[in-house]
């Protein structure tokens, strides 16, 4: 009976202290478990969110004297876009992206005896590349019967300068309207904000090349590059000194004063005037042609300059090829004092339609500076 107590006793005792037990475990906080880490899709996707909602606009500054300016600061600037203020991020400098368009096709084109030089092309193209800041991609593409691209992407100029020198060659044709379109694919891998873009060209398509040059245009400016242009279009312009006159003059009667000198064919004491002999070349398949590539001279240096604005660059005009080169250096620091401001806009960029196109405004808030960016941008396509 005893033992039965002892046991009955043990067993409550025994039943009381699991109880208790596990009261207490109960009351104990649960112990987090850790989250399951993001799968590389997850982490692309995350990446694809956070830079597709950041715009990065190219911004060049300009103190009162024409120079460019240093010192910009994230308060100097006034950023609209669909005329709506935005909350600017960060400015900063980034090291450039450049795409060298070269057109070498066509060269014996011309209107008053100067024309495209590949060799001249290959000098400015040269120049610009050492003028570029360190640390700067570049990459070169030829318009020639094809657009063909001769050097992938480099920081190394010393293999730039080479890929000049030995691989940029004269064509009989340009296919400048392929190698404008096919520039925004060259650049869609390239970060935003540091795309350039360098066109040395006259902008004139050989005739059937299968690319309109509005499209080709159209396709560029959606690559949200700078564009910079120097352009040919007024370089051709100029007279030569060394190209033939196409006036000749034929044999002079025998004198020694041809002035005063008897022509047997006319009346006795008629004399003939010293144009005896001159006659005039006259080629009307190579006029109709001058007439031809002066027309679109003129309609490419429109479309050039309407491009150059909308990007934010510039189109550059030398009549010479000293001014060709200087304008080189100048390309060249605009590139090296080129700012990226950043912002995520007010209106998500999930929420636009296919290609649609936002206009930006940008304007100084400090006096003397002033601000040149591009007028709008081509919304990227969010991928999911």
């Amino acid at each position: 009976m005893f033992w039965l107590k002892r046991t009955t006793g043990a067993f409550i005792f025994a039943a009381l202290f699991a109880i208790a037990a596990t009261q207490i475990s109960s009351q104990e906080p649960a112990k987090p478990q850790p989250s399951p880490s993001p799968s590389p899709t997850e982490k692309e996707q995350d990446k694809v969110r956070v830079f597709t909602e950041e715009v990065r606009l190219p911004v060049v500054a300009l103190d009162a004297y024409g120079h460019y300016d240093p010192t910009l600061e994230l308060d100097d600037i006034l950023v609209l876009e669909d005329g709506v203020i935005q909350q600017l991020r960060s400015v900063r400098h980034v090291s450039a992206n450049v795409l060298f368009v070269l057109d070498t096709g066509g060269e014996s084109s011309g209107l008053g005896g100067m024309s495209k030089s590949t060799s001249l092309t290959r000098q400015v193209a040269s120049q610009l590349v050492t003028r570029l800041q360190e640390g700067a991609s570049m990459a070169v593409m030829q318009s020639g019967n094809s657009a063909e691209m001769l050097q992938p992407w480099t920081t190394d100029k010393a293999v730039v300068l080479r890929t000049l020198k030995n691989k940029l060659i004269s064509t009989k044709r340009s296919r400048i309207s392929e190698a404008i379109a096919n520039a925004g694919v060259q650049l869609k891998d390239r970060p935003e904000g540091s795309r350039h873009v360098v066109m040395i060209t006259d902008g004139v398509d050989t005739p059937g090349g299968k690319v309109k040059r509005d499209e080709a245009i159209n396709k560029l400016i959606a690559a949200r590059a700078t564009v910079h242009i120097i352009s040919y279009t007024e370089f051709v312009r100029q007279k030569s000194d060394d190209k033939p006159s196409s006036v000749v003059a034929g044999p002079r009667p025998p004198s020694s004063d041809p002035i005063t000198a008897t022509d047997p064919t006319l009346p006795p004491g008629t004399t003939r005037s010293p144009s005896f002999g001159i006659g005039i070349r006259f080629d009307p398949a190579m006029r109709r042609r001058r007439k031809a590539y002066e027309a679109e001279v003129a309609k490419s240096q429109q479309a050039l300059k309407n491009v150059a604005e909308e990007t934010g660059g510039k189109i550059l005009l030398p009549v010479n090829s000293q001014e060709m080169i200087a304008q080189a250096n100048e390309v060249a620091r605009a590139i090296g004092a080129e700012y990226v401001v950043t912002y995520r806009p007010k209106r998500p960029l999930a929420e636009a339609s296919p290609g649609e196109y936002r206009r930006i405004e940008v304007a100084s808030r400090r006096v003397g500076l002033s601000l040149q960016a591009r007028r709008g941008y081509v919304v990227p396509t969010v991928q999911n």
